[in-house]
């Protein structure tokens, strides 16, 4: 039934997306409350990452990538990061969910631990999907009542969706990862040897 009524508001929002967007005036690199962002929000460059949480390359940027991008220009005060919601199905959209009912202080932690154990709750069966990523916020101290109320929360639902929407208004983003570096798209997943040469050519300039 979930998946159902995703489907319907993923067509529905689609159809209006552009009047809605025009009418709140959404801009893309205008950093919200509703975004979870790590790094010094005075750094000199921002990284916006468009990611969906069942999507591979977007784990492996999150598992091989973002440790050292981390160490090494947002704890040193470089780079403010952005993540973003680009769910492409039923699992990903249930994994955004989630993170946007788990506190500030440990969210980090808690979507990087999504990514390492995506194999395990990732699953076309919507309903496995639902169990296996229960018993993961299980182990981080989430109960069931919790669980069940941030399923149901169509506010946090709604919000991801638009999100979408105006991800594909304002860079006409198709595909995930997809990383907006102070501005200018950059598409596909990237080692850190990548990031490394546009970062320190923007920090030179």
């Amino acid at each position: 039934m979930k998946k159902i009524i995703y489907t319907i508001c993923w067509i529905f929002l689609a159809s209006f997306a552009s009047q809605s967007l025009l009418a709140n005036e959404i801009s893309g690199l205008k950093i919200t409350e509703n975004d979870f962002t790590i790094g010094d929000e005075n750094a000199q460059i921002t990284i916006i990452e468009y990611a969906s949480m069942s999507c591979s390359h977007c784990a492996d940027f999150h598992n091989n990538t973002l440790p050292d991008l981390k160490t090494e220009y947002i704890d040193t005060g470089k780079v403010r990061m952005v993540f973003r919601d680009y769910p492409f199905n039923y699992p990903a959209l249930l994994g955004s969910m989630m993170l946007r009912c788990i506190p500030e202080d440990v969210k980090y932690d808690y979507m990087n631990a999504l990514y390492q154990l995506q194999a395990t709750w990732v699953n076309r069966d919507p309903k496995v999907s639902k169990k296996e990523l229960y018993k993961i916020m299980q182990s981080g101290g989430m109960t069931k009542d919790e669980f069940d109320a941030c399923y149901g929360n169509l506010d946090n639902e709604n919000l991801i969706l638009e999100g979408v929407m105006a991800a594909q208004k304002d860079f006409n983003v198709k595909s995930t990862p997809t990383f907006v570096i102070n501005g200018n798209l950059v598409e596909g997943n990237k080692n850190i040897k990548e990031f490394r040469q546009i970062i320190d050519k923007i920090l030179s300039e």
